[in-house]
Parts: structure tokens; sequence; C-alpha cells
């Protein structure tokens, strides 16, 4: 079962967007970690746009083109729809142990 995604409001305050970010960082990180057993994943960001980097074994052996598409198969209904919670991932790092 997938989390619930948190879409933006673009009536909330600059602290409000920070608490809900850490809302939504938690909910990628968990999102990547579940998909991917063992692995690990970081996540920074704010108001819709993260950088993630992700350490696991899915990587060994991949391609960059083929690991990006695992993660974000991982979060893809975090960055769909209208109110996605997620509007891009700026910076994405993959790499095997």
């Amino acid at each position: 079962m997938r989390s619930e995604k948190v879409p933006l409001d673009p009536s909330l305050g600059r602290g409000e967007y920070r608490q809900m970010s850490t809302v939504i960082i938690e909910q990628i990180r968990e999102a990547i970690e579940k998909e991917m057993p063992g692995a690990t994943a970081e996540v920074t960001g704010s108001e819709g746009h993260y950088s993630v980097t992700v350490v696991s074994e899915t990587f060994a052996g991949k391609g960059m083109l083929d690991n990006h598409r695992v993660v974000y198969a991982a979060i893809a209904h975090l960055m769909s729809g209208d109110g996605a919670p997620v509007h891009a991932i700026d910076r994405l790092k993959t790499t095997a142990p």
C-alpha cells in the first residue's frame, strides 16, 4: 500500500511548506526503500523540488538510465496529478554499495 500523498496548497506560508516538506521527504525515502529492500535513500529539498541519493544492490551492473527508472517508478505516485507533492527531482544519484 502506498503512502497518501500530501498535496501542496498555494495558500500555505513558508513555515508550513517547510513542515510539509519534511513529511514529503519522508514519503519519498520510504517509497524508495520499500520498493528496493536494503536500499538507503537520502532526500533533501522543499516546495516540490528534491534531490535524492540512493545506494542499493539493485543498481549493481545496471546503467544510469535503468537505475533512474527504478527510482522514478518507486515515487511515481508522489509525482502524479495536479496536486502532486513532488514537482521535480532536481538531482538523482544512484550507486551500488
